[in-house]
């Protein structure tokens, strides 16, 4: 016959040595912790011990000693069901990103998870601000629901609401060394290069009809690519260098790449773009893996050619597999970002792929969204807490400004 066990359940003002006391306590009625949950809200603090108790042990003995050495403190001490052996089950992370948080929006969180059989196990804050991010920890049974078809019943229950919503599979996969792949334009950088280019040559609006028809799918992106680079030839290298140093990165980029490189990970770009708009940028972040298209220039004027072969959708997925390769990093630990179907392949060959502030198309085909414009958001879907960024910072010295809430 199992040997019953026993929950107790406390709650109360934080403050040091509540845990020492209360195991202390325990020491004479309890045989064995079985498990410990603790966590602190502000000030208050919950903590359940599941118990298995000695013969000697009394309920109401218990309950008065443990509210003698700890008053103003709720204690409850009650009879643990029997755990029942069930169907092995998997462990999710759900990963949760808003602007703001209502009850009912976490309501239909929760539904939704409990419609696929889910059970949430632990809901733990990552920050508080400029957006607010939870990490749940959900089991299903075992080949009932996949990553993708949890986080397909998830989005239309939280879309409305503005969240952003990320699943990804508790295993080992999501820890140790990870390469991070970031396209460089709308997501490094708040900018499209070619665009400000053209706006040097003042060809904007021949530039804007090529790129419509590459989005209607008249062209393809090599092709679309070649036609807006002749539109620039004449354009003299010293507005190419201009533009560079004209373009900002995103809100966020310089903590996450600061806060990617403490953690050990390989930061890479791959971009569309040219790289004589994205070398200045990789310098300044020490970004040392990259790859972009070229510039032809002669006698420091554009002639109005890209250099071959031009890396498209299809390369950019190719440069991903190349670094992790090159860093020894399995593609299930890799995290790939982008914002443009130009960005597809490589996010689907990524372990974790990331639509940022992306398109629709980008958005329903990735892994996780990041519908903010704080580049260091996608930190959270790695499991990294506000407080280690902030405590990181501090103790190096780097000083940040506050990014004021939406």
């Amino acid at each position: 016959m199992p040997t019953p066990a026993v929950l107790i359940t406390l709650s109360g003002e934080d403050r040091p040595g509540v845990t020492a006391a209360v195991t202390a306590c325990l020491a004479r009625d309890v045989r064995r912790l079985v498990d410990v949950e603790q966590i602190v809200i502000r000030t208050r603090l919950t903590l359940a011990l599941l118990c298995e108790p000695r013969t000697s042990f009394q309920s109401d003995v218990v309950r008065e000693a443990l509210q003698r050495i700890l008053p103003g403190f709720t204690v409850d001490v009650s009879h643990a069901a029997q755990a029942h052996v069930s169907e092995a089950r998997e462990l999710f992370v759900v990963s949760l990103l808003a602007r703001e948080l209502a009850p009912e929006a976490m309501s239909e969180v929760a539904r939704a998870i409990a419609s696929v059989g889910g059970n949430i196990e632990r809901i733990r804050r990552t920050a508080d601000y400029p957006i607010t991010a939870l990490e749940f920890h959900v089991t299903v049974a075992r080949g009932s629901a996949s990553a993708a078809a949890l986080r397909t019943g998830l989005l239309g229950s939280v879309q409305h609401h503005g969240i952003d919503i990320a699943v990804q599979r508790a295993d080992l996969d999501r820890r140790g060394v990870r390469l991070v792949v970031l396209d460089v334009d709308s997501t490094l950088v708040q900018a499209e290069g070619i665009d400000l280019l053209a706006a040097e040559a003042s060809v904007q609006a021949q530039v804007s009809d090529i790129t419509a028809a590459a989005m209607r799918g008249e062209l393809d992106y090599a092709d679309s690519l070649k036609a807006r680079v002749r539109l620039l030839a004449g354009l003299p290298l010293s507005a190419v260098h201009r533009v560079a140093q004209s373009i900002e990165l995103s809100p966020g980029a310089r903590t996450l790449i600061r806060t990617l490189r403490r953690c050990g990970d390989h930061v890479a770009l791959v971009s569309g773009g040219f790289i004589e708009l994205i070398e200045p940028h990789a310098q300044e972040l020490g970004i040392h893996m990259l790859r972009a298209n070229s510039l032809q220039a002669r006698d420091g004027i554009l002639t109005g050619e890209v250099m071959e072969p031009v890396l498209d959708r299809a390369g950019k997925a190719e440069a991903l597999r190349a670094f992790a390769d090159s860093v020894n990093v399995p593609l299930a630990r890799t995290v790939a970002i982008g914002d443009g179907a130009n960005d597809l392949d490589m996010l689907a060959a990524a372990g974790l792929g990331i639509a940022f502030n992306a398109k629709p198309v980008v958005r329903d085909a990735a892994d996780a969204t990041v519908s903010v414009p704080y580049l260091d958001a996608v930190l959270y879907l790695l499991g990294i807490t506000r407080e280690q960024i902030e405590d990181a910072d501090e103790r190096e010295g780097v000083v940040v400004q506050r990014p004021s809430v939406l």
